[in-house]
């Protein structure tokens, strides 16, 4: 028994369930909630609603975008001849960081994963080839994650594109075999998408 009321036990039972967020962390998050003003506490909830009901995937990339279309498919400035493919819309924010890439992106939305029964339909992988049908994409960059699932997903995926004729590359091992993109630094990021080599 946690001695707290039944509805502060669910409310830190919630925070616990985020990543990264331990007992002790919920428990502190939770009474945090407790001590805002109602109206912070109201704009707080108010804004968890509109992101959950505006935020949907982009039409084309499939990365997180409050319209149809996000800005950098939209942009007139990008490169349309390239496509970066990452596993998740945190690694697009990682990779503008740097600056130096100007192509598209597609988000996959995960990785094939059988021990976790993630399968190759189960992410955003038909989008990416529907977008390779009109001859405007010259390559595309795999920027799955070194792991792995990661790695399998990145052949699973060149295989699939070489008969088209279009051009598939891989991030070089600038990033470590293991880390996630979102944690490399601009300078990691930059030497990785410069010494990528065909697949």
């Amino acid at each position: 028994m946690s001695g707290f009321t039944p509805s502060l036990d669910k409310l830190i039972e919630q925070f616990a369930k985020l990543p990264s967020v331990g007992k002790k962390s919920a428990q502190r998050l939770a009474f945090h909630i407790l001590a805002m003003s109602d109206a912070d506490a109201k704009a707080f909830t108010q804004t968890i609603e509109t992101a959950r009901s505006s935020i949907k995937r982009c039409k084309i990339c499939c990365n997180l975008t409050d319209s149809s279309v996000c800005t950098v498919c939209s942009s007139k400035s990008r490169d349309k001849s390239v496509i970066c493919v990452v596993e998740d819309p945190r690694d697009v924010i990682a990779i503008e960081r740097t600056h130096e890439y100007n192509g598209l992106y597609h988000v996959l939305h995960g990785v094939i994963s059988p021990m976790n029964d993630i399968n190759p339909e189960d992410i955003c992988i038909k989008e990416l080839i529907m977008r390779l049908g009109d001859d405007t994409v010259k390559e595309v960059i795999m920027a799955t994650n070194p792991t792995v699932e990661g790695e399998a997903t990145s052949m699973y995926i060149s295989r699939l594109i070489k008969p088209l004729g279009v051009s598939v590359s891989r991030l070089a091992y600038g990033v470590p075999v293991g880390a996630d993109l979102e944690y490399a630094d601009e300078f990691t990021l930059i030497r990785a998408m410069e010494g990528r080599k065909e697949l």
